[in-house]
């Protein structure tokens, strides 16, 4: 059974500076994160994205149209609290990377694999010195510990608010490689998702109109666009 939505209590959401950082005031009053921190971030421009989102709700607080304070709170709260677990939980993606795992039948499927990934793993090696193996077994592959550590190493050196979003992205791709080519604007948020969809969708046009792997798809493009908004965002 849904939780029922929470009536509107305020008038007005307007972003307002506070303590070096940029707030989220309603009717005037300072908006705190479900921890009871103060709902601030580094930026004008993420912070009046968020007193949008607060600004535009209903009679009711719909938190599903609140993509931005969710993260923006998973920064406040979580990642302070569960900084080296998070960043170990990202980093250990790259151990099973989505773009090392291939398939060799049948061929039209494995060349669009090869196609979109194997660019993608080149970068990866370029950018960050992390070469990674790719296989066609489903056997996990041991990968070279100087290139998993290469990527820990580009996961730790992000600050709190872009490792919220990184961690949504790796998440909802099962790839940390596409995750951090798109932070690192290698690939923008509709290409990163389709790249990380490609079995998903090539099964799509093989099979039919399937109700939850077509909901797959949609989640995943939505989490790459909030999380593609959150950098952008960020960088302002």
């Amino acid at each position: 059974m849904n939780a029922a939505k929470p009536k509107r209590f305020y008038k007005t959401a307007e972003a307002v500076e506070t303590e070096g950082r940029h707030g989220i005031a309603l009717d005037g009053k300072p908006v705190r994160t479900p921890a009871s921190r103060p709902l601030a971030v580094p930026g004008a421009a993420l912070a009046n994205a968020v007193a949008e989102e607060w600004a535009s709700q209903g009679e009711t607080i719909d938190r599903e149209t609140m993509p931005l304070t969710r993260l923006v709170c998973t920064a406040l709260d979580l990642v302070p609290e569960r900084r080296a677990d998070i960043v170990a939980e990202v980093a250990a993606y790259a151990e099973t990377d989505l773009v090392c795992y291939r398939t060799d039948t049948p061929p039209a499927l494995a060349r669009r694999q090869a196609a979109a990934w194997e660019p993608l793993v080149a970068w990866a090696d370029e950018r960050y010195g992390a070469r990674l193996a790719v296989t066609t077994s489903i056997t996990p592959l041991a990968q070279a510990p100087e290139a998993l550590e290469a990527l820990r190493n580009a996961v730790a050196s992000e600050d709190d608010f872009a490792l919220a979003g990184l961690s949504t992205a790796t998440r909802a791709f099962g790839s940390l490689v596409i995750a951090l080519a798109m932070r690192e604007g290698r690939l923008d948020a509709e290409a990163a998702a389709d790249a990380s969809l490609i079995d998903e969708r090539f099964q799509l046009e093989r099979w039919g109109e399937d109700a939850e792997l077509a909901a797959r798809c949609a989640r995943v493009a939505r989490d790459a666009a909030d999380a593609e908004r959150l950098f952008r965002l960020l960088a302002t």
